[in-house]
């Protein structure tokens, strides 16, 4: 079982070791997933067949139009993204960024739903900003592949 995000800290305060919390708020992320990285991710986790068909028929040829008072747009058809009203689309938001965990050494991540913690500790204050800037560096290069924009929280 995991450790609690605050009982994870007092340990660490326990051994003299300062934490470092960077809070990071993934912007317009549900809108930005790759719906053939997500298809390949559900068939890694072995989603196959008729099933892995009937997401890949729920993502593809969706349409949207925006209203605003008495007007209404054309539909548009969206190629990435996934719905945010639905009970899905959060559950397949969170198997598109379950990977992130690999994109960092040496610390905790938490996810929930759009947002992301990353949490640092060590007892000298210039080796915990290195690891820091390493980390958000790793975050970045996994962030820009997943075509995923975010900002500090």
């Amino acid at each position: 079982m995991e450790v609690p995000v605050l009982d994870n800290i007092y340990k660490h305060c326990d051994n003299h070791e300062i934490t470092m919390g960077i809070y990071l708020d993934l912007q317009k992320a549900f809108d930005t997933v790759n719906h053939l990285i997500l298809l390949k991710k559900l068939n890694i986790y072995g989603v196959r067949g008729t099933v892995l068909k009937w997401f890949t028929s729920y993502l593809s040829n969706r349409k949207q139009y925006v209203t605003m008072k008495n007007y209404e747009s054309a539909f548009k058809t969206v190629n990435c993204g996934v719905p945010q009203k639905l009970v899905l689309g959060p559950l397949l938001f969170l198997i598109y960024v379950n990977d992130i965990q690999y994109a960092v050494s040496d610390a905790k991540l938490k996810l929930f739903a759009d947002n992301t913690n990353l949490f640092l500790h060590d007892s000298v204050l210039t080796k915990l900003f290195s690891t820091a800037n390493t980390c958000m560096s790793q975050l970045c290069d996994w962030f820009k592949v997943k075509n995923i924009k975010f900002k500090f929280g």
